[in-house]
């Protein structure tokens, strides 16, 4: 569980929920000044850049991250090192300090997320989400790499896997991870399941159209 701490940040123009695994190339002295100074606990925090760009800073940043686990970095030959990180758990940023040379935060727990995740609800978005993966695939087969994405039985870390494994934008993936209340996130994450089904139809049925030509 996070406690107030102070975290090394490393915004980034994605979200990345709990328990989702993501590779992070870092490029910038300054994130490897940061990758130096964690080299004992490998944990780090990542947020949302609402405005801006992730290079050189003076950038927007949301009040609401996800605590980061690096499983494994390589050096690349151009001295730029790829990060292979899991989210940990989600927190509140209480005040960001000066970067000195990196962003730093003052972070809190969010306590709400001891909260029971309703079992029926857990089903019912599993469902939503696999059928527009589903139908996701037909529409982009080659960007939909076949995976086997093992879920797991805890309904905790379910919920987070469906929110990582739903295809939205990433202001939808903000609103998501600012929800504190799992069933909240949940409810959300069908909502969008069915608005972007709808979408997705829509563009199956111009693709199987018969064209005017044929």
């Amino acid at each position: 569980m996070v406690k107030d701490q102070v975290l090394p940040m490393f915004p980034l123009g994605m979200v990345i929920f709990p328990h989702q695994v993501v590779g992070l190339c870092v490029f910038e002295s300054r994130y490897h000044q940061m990758l130096n100074d964690i080299e004992t606990q490998q944990r780090f925090g990542t947020c949302l850049i609402a405005r801006g760009s992730e290079v050189g800073g003076f950038d927007e940043r949301t009040s609401v991250g996800t605590l980061m686990q690096i499983l494994g970095a390589q050096v690349l030959p151009n001295g730029q090192t790829v990060v292979m990180a899991e989210g940990v758990e989600c927190f509140e940023v209480a005040n960001w300090l000066d970067d000195d040379p990196y962003p730093r935060a003052n972070v809190k727990d969010r306590c709400c997320d001891e909260d029971n995740v309703l079992a029926a609800l857990l089903k019912s978005t599993e469902s939503a989400v696999r059928a527009i993966r589903a139908l996701q695939s037909e529409l982009f087969a080659d960007e939909c790499l076949q995976s086997n994405c093992e879920m797991d039985a805890d309904p905790w870390i379910r919920s987070w896997q469906l929110c990582s494994m739903t295809p939205m934008s990433t202001l939808d993936q903000f609103k998501v991870l600012s929800l504190s209340d799992p069933n909240d996130r949940l409810r959300l994450v069908a909502e969008i399941c069915c608005e972007r089904y709808g979408d997705y139809q829509r563009m199956v049925a111009i693709d199987s159209s018969p064209s005017p030509f044929d």
